[in-house]
């Protein structure tokens, strides 16, 4: 091997150490560098500690939440994660939502809200399946509806309010 190759495949090396540590402060994060427990399987955005969104956001990637958002998410078919140092003040609607960071304003998933034992929310919650860890903090009205599937989609729904009526 020549000096000269040997020398490009250090610097090669040396550059995919560097992209390894670097983290983007809002975009695209691949599977591997994202907490396996609080992730999809699919890529989602990130909006990194220390950036500042106002405003509404909408899509249909899932999103990983450190920094702070102020303003409306609705990502229906999709995963709103606030990570331990995200903090929303949102109303929050998607397919599922897992909160280990603060929320302030209502959340509406149409599967699951999951409300880790870091994790703060204030405002009402809705969805088909919450799980509030021991440790939490919630303050505000749960209200649990049940699922519809619809005939043709196999994607579920959750009821409009006032649909409901006891069995």
């Amino acid at each position: 091997m020549s000096g000269q190759s040997k020398l490009a495949q250090n610097d090669v090396s040396e550059i995919d150490r560097a992209s390894e540590s670097a983290r983007p402060l809002l975009g695209i994060v691949p599977n591997e560098a994202r907490q396996p427990s609080t992730v999809p399987a699919a890529t989602q955005a990130l909006l990194a500690k220390g950036i500042v969104f106002s405003g509404e956001i909408t899509g249909s990637e899932s999103i990983y939440i450190d920094g702070k958002i102020e303003g409306s998410i609705n990502l229906p078919r999709s995963r709103v994660t606030v990570g331990p140092t995200g903090e929303v003040e949102a109303s929050v609607n998607a397919h599922e939502i897992v909160v280990m960071g603060r929320v302030r304003g209502n959340i509406h998933a149409f599967d699951r809200i999951d409300i880790r034992a870091e994790g703060s929310v204030t405002g009402d919650v809705t969805g088909a399946r919450v799980s509030i860890e021991d440790g939490a903090f919630f303050k505000g009205g749960i209200d649990i509806r049940k699922p519809v599937k619809p005939a043709r989609s196999g994607s579920v729904a959750i009821e409009p309010h006032g649909a409901l009526k006891e069995a």
